[in-house]
């Protein structure tokens, strides 16, 4: 089992707009493709409240490469991002780590 930690930072009073796009778009694509996530964070205390967290969970390597290309290479998630881009770049950067449980980890 994997798990993938991304951290977006938003633009500056954007991330009201990448809420949206999750709520809006990406979920009902990631049901399509049978991305699981584990859930999503904002940040209440720390270095910026314009931070999405999340955590997506993966069977293995392989399944998260062939999973993750076909979603962000489908046309509805190309044009749907390039929508919801319209007024304004939304995330200025992506911090991404893939986590592997130890084996005292109550999450595995």
């Amino acid at each position: 089992m994997l798990y993938e930690l991304r951290i977006y930072h938003c633009a500056p009073g954007r991330l009201s707009a990448l809420n949206r796009r999750f709520e809006e778009v990406t979920l009902g694509l990631w049901d399509k493709f049978d991305i699981r996530p584990v859930g999503f964070w904002t940040t209440v205390v720390g270095p910026s409240s314009q931070t999405l967290t999340y955590l997506i969970r993966w069977e293995s390597m392989a399944e998260r490469e062939s999973k993750w290309n076909a979603f962000i290479s489908h046309p509805e998630w190309i044009a749907a991002r390039v929508s919801s881009e319209k007024d304004g770049l939304i995330v200025e950067k992506v911090e991404n780590q893939l986590l592997e449980p130890t084996i005292y980890s109550p999450m595995k």
